[in-house]
C-alpha cells in the first residue's frame, strides 16, 4: 500500500507508477475493484482552513468525518447533507474520511431539503493521472480548464484522480428537531404520504419509510417547529394516526436511517437504487425483496434481497441507478451507462490518459 502524507508524495507516487492504482480512504465505502495498488489517503488528515463567520471549512482528504464533524459542532455549525457512515453495513471497520464522502457524493437524508454532498462543496485540490496537482474551486472561483472539475470530481469514485483536499460550505445548526411518524403498510402509501409532506411548504428536512413507518422531519427555532408540526399533522391526517419523537429520540432515527442500520447483520444482498419517488413503488413490487427502506422520499431504495437475485434484468426498462453494496459475491461496481460512454471515454483520456484508476463514474439501469 501507498501510504503518502503529503500532496506533493501522491504527485510523484502517481508519476512513477507502472500499473493500475486503487484509491483509498477509511475504507468503509464499497467503492474499490481490488486491482493494482492501493494508494491511501489516510496520511493526509487535518482541517486547514476553519473560518466560521465565512461559513467554509478545508479539510485534507483523509480527515475523518468524525473530526470535521466535531470542529463544526463546537461552532454550533455542521455540514449540511448528513454524510453517512457505511461502515457498519458492509461490516468494515474502518473510519469514514471526507474524501470518501467526496468521492462516492455520499449524502444523507437531509438532501430533500439542502441537496446532495456535490452542492455543498465549493473546492476541491487533487492529483490527476499525468501526476499533475489540480486546484478548483474555493478561494480560486474561475475555471480555466473549462469543466466544473469541483462537481466533476464528487462522485468520480476515484476514477479521475486522488482526491487530497475538499472545501465546503457548512451550516448553523438547528434549536430544535422533532420527527413525525405513521405507520403505512405498502410503499405506495409511504410515497403518497412522503410526497404530500415534501410538497407542502413546511420545509420538511427529512422523509423517509423504514419497518412499516413513515418518518418526517422538521428543524429550527423551537416555534417554528411547533407551528409545522401542527400544520404537517392535518396534512397527515388521511394517512393515519401520528406520533412525535423529539430531541435524542429524533436525532437517533435519523442516525439509523442515515446509516442503514436496521440493515447492519442481515442476511442476503443489499442493493442502493435510485429511482424517481413515483417509481419506487413499482421498484419494490418488481423486487418483492426481504427488506426495504426508502429515503430521500422514496428517491432512494435500499433492498435486501436473496443472495444471487438479477436486481438489475428484473429492473430493466426502469430509469435509475442501481449498485449491489453488500453480497456474498462482493459488491457489483457500477459500469458506464451507454449513454455517457463517449463522454466518460473522452474525461480518462483527458484526466487518466495512462488508465491508472479503476474507478467507474456512472450506474444505469437501463
Amino acid at each position: 500500500m501507498l501510504t503518502p502524507t503529503t500532496e506533493q508524495d501522491v504527485a510523484e507516487m502517481v508519476r512513477g507508477a507502472n500499473g493500475s492504482l486503487t484509491v483509498r480512504g477509511g475504507g468503509t465505502r464499497s467503492l474499490e475493484t481490488g486491482a493494482g495498488e492501493v494508494i491511501s489517503a489516510a496520511g493526509m488528515s487535518g482541517v486547514t482552513l476553519y473560518e466560521p463567520g465565512a461559513l467554509t471549512i478545508v479539510a485534507q482528504a483523509g480527515t475523518p468525518v468524525s473530526e470535521i464533524e466535531a470542529v463544526l459542532a463546537a461552532e454550533n455549525q455542521r455540514l449540511p447533507f448528513e454524510p453517512p457512515r457505511m461502515g457498519p453495513l458492509l461490516g468494515r471497520s474502518g473510519e469514514s474520511t471526507i474524501g470518501g464522502v467526496v468521492a462516492a457524493n455520499a449524502s444523507g437524508p437531509r438532501r430533500v431539503q439542502v441537496g446532495a454532498c456535490r452542492d455543498s462543496l465549493i473546492g476541491v485540490r487533487f492529483v490527476d493521472g499525468h501526476g499533475d496537482i489540480i486546484k478548483n474551486g474555493g478561494r480560486v472561483m474561475k475555471n480555466v480548464t473549462g469543466y466544473d472539475l469541483v462537481k466533476l470530481m464528487c462522485g468520480a469514485q476515484g476514477a479521475l484522480g486522488v482526491l487530497t483536499e475538499v472545501s465546503f460550505k457548512v451550516v448553523p445548526g438547528v434549536a430544535v428537531e422533532t420527527t413525525l411518524s405513521l405507520e403505512v403498510e405498502d410503499a405506495a402509501g409511504a410515497v403518497a404520504a412522503m410526497s404530500a409532506a415534501l410538497g407542502s411548504p413546511f420545509e420538511v428536512s427529512g422523509a423517509a419509510w423504514s419497518e412499516g413507518r413513515v418518518l418526517l422531519r422538521l428543524e429550527g427555532f423551537a416555534d417554528s417547529v411547533a407551528y409545522r408540526v401542527e400544520e404537517l399533522q392535518a396534512i397527515l391526517a388521511p394517512f393515519g394516526a401520528v406520533s412525535v419523537s423529539e430531541g435524542a429520540a429524533s436525532s437517533d432515527i435519523w442516525k439509523a436511517v442515515r446509516d442503514v442500520a436496521s440493515f447492519v447483520d442481515q442476511p442476503g444482498d443489499i442493493w442502493r437504487i435510485s429511482v424517481r419517488p413515483s417509481h419506487a413503488p413499482g421498484v419494490v413490487a418488481a423486487l418483492q425483496p426481504q427488506q426495504v427502506m426508502l429515503d430521500w422520499g422514496g428517491g432512494l431504495i435500499w433492498a435486501r434481497v436473496p443472495e444471487g437475485q438479477d436486481v438489475r434484468t428484473a429492473l430493466a426498462g426502469v430509469s435509475g441507478h442501481a449498485t449491489r453494496v453488500k453480497g456474498a459475491a462482493g459488491p457489483l461496481r457500477p459500469v458506464d451507462a451507454p449513454g455517457v460512454a463517449a463522454l466518460t471515454a473522452g474525461l480518462r483520456a483527458q484526466f487518466d490518459p495512462r488508465g491508472l484508476f479503476s474507478g467507474a463514474l456512472v450506474t444505469e439501469l437501463s
